[in-house]
């Protein structure tokens, strides 16, 4: 088992269907992200429909966009990509390897040390300022 990676995925789904069957489309997608894939949410943003740039082969112009960042075993992401592929009402999406927020969190773990308290070995003190 490799370790856990951290990846974006944007994910756009087809605007005709209702509004409770898109609802129930996005939660299977965290249920595959979570189930599937044994991953876990960073973050997980639904910025709702918004206009395509052009117009799909599918005669699209709109779209109900997602966004999450997730955590996963690289092995298994791919599953997830099939998942996808194989669902007909998302008709977009990409994955990232956030390889940037890696690093940065691989940073704060190495900077964070743990000081000891000294002990004062003279027994005589002086007030401050004499």
């Amino acid at each position: 088992m490799a370790k856990a990676r951290i990846y974006e995925l944007m994910f756009i789904i087809r605007t005709d269907l209702a509004q409770e069957k898109r609802d129930e489309l996005i939660e299977k997608v965290k249920g595959w992200v979570t189930e599937r894939v044994g991953g876990t949410f960073d973050s997980f943003t639904r910025w709702g429909i918004r206009k395509l740039a052009f117009r799909t082969q599918l005669n699209l112009t709109d779209g109900d966009y997602s966004w999450c960042i997730f955590r996963a075993d690289p092995d298994k992401v791919n599953e997830l990509s099939g998942l996808m592929n194989v669902t007909p009402e998302i008709f977009r999406y990409q994955f990232f390897r956030r390889e940037d927020l890696e690093k940065n969190e691989k940073k704060k773990t190495q900077n964070i040390t743990v000081e000891e308290p000294v002990k004062v070995e003279n027994s005589e003190q002086t007030p401050i300022g004499e």
